[in-house]
């Protein structure tokens, strides 16, 4: 029995910092899209777990031990063993698409495939709320990378609600290539703990209004995302351009995936050493 799921590239098309908590966390009020662009995990039986990687950024994962797919295994093979629940091993292989440390989920997005396609692959019976709890233990976006769909994202990330929006369906993604940890880029930003900072979001519906407080911080450290956003708003036809997450990865947003295939391949030709996908959102 093969299983295999899209971890599809996770967009924050808004990323508002409301402040840090007393617990070091930081509050977000973010709008979560999903793009066609994806890694592609596949699951099959084997005698002993593995991670096997393909595709044009699989030299840049870590090694297996702090592999994030691994540790969804192991979450899910302690949940099945508490609940006398077979789990053999299985063999995974990722054809790793889409840049890592690029804020666009890539990793969570992986965990998020994982625990999925183990679910199937071993028709686990696990609520939501139990599947959830799991899922944020991997990390703050993990939980909304279960869903791939449109959503708001509020608290660290575990505060969730679909939402329905009318936004472009075209997307340009651009990444020059260069890693960007999200470490550093909050503390770039540098707020204290109990330290406020920006404004809630106010119109889910009208994206000109949205922005995303971790861009100055990350420009600091990687002044090719400024330049990066400068040329996508340059563009005929871009209707809003601003970085995802905490960077490097920028997106455009355009009518249709003609016309970001256009924008696309014009930033190509004048840029052949970034990352750059004419994609369209979920």
């Amino acid at each position: 029995m093969l299983v295999q799921q899209r971890a599809h590239a996770k967009i924050n098309l808004a990323l508002h910092i409301l402040g840090r908590r007393e617990d070091g966390y930081h509050e977000v009020d973010s709008i979560v899209a999903f793009a066609d662009a994806a890694d592609v995990l596949t699951i099959a039986p084997a005698t002993q777990v593995a991670v096997g990687l393909s595709g044009p950024f699989a030299n840049d994962l870590p090694p297996d031990g702090e592999n994030i797919i691994l540790k969804a295994w192991r979450l899910l093979a302690d949940f099945a063993r508490n609940r006398n629940t077979s789990f053999s091993p299985v063999a995974f292989h990722l054809e790793k698409n889409l840049p890592v440390a690029a804020g666009i989920g890539g990793g969570s997005a992986d965990a998020a495939a994982a625990l999925r396609g183990l679910i199937q692959y071993f028709g686990l019976s696990i609520s939501q709320q139990e599947l959830n709890k799991l899922a944020l233990e991997l990390g703050a976006d993990v939980p909304v990378c279960l869903l791939q769909k449109t959503c708001r994202m509020r608290g660290i990330g575990e505060i969730i609600s679909q939402i329905d929006i009318n936004l472009p369906s075209g997307i340009v993604l651009v990444n020059p290539r260069i890693p960007l940890p999200t470490s550093r880029v909050f503390e770039a930003l540098g707020l204290e703990r109990g330290q406020s900072c920006g404004r809630a979001i106010e119109d889910v519906n009208e994206f000109s209004t949205w922005r995303n407080d971790l861009t100055p911080a990350a420009i600091k450290i990687l002044p090719e995302i400024g330049q990066i956003i400068d040329l996508l708003k340059s563009q005929p036809g871009i209707a809003c351009a601003r970085m995802s997450g905490s960077g490097a990865t920028c997106f455009g947003l355009v009518e249709n995936l003609d016309r970001a295939q256009t924008v696309a391949n014009a930033i190509a030709r004048k840029n052949p050493n970034w990352w750059v996908a004419a994609t369209t959102l979920l």
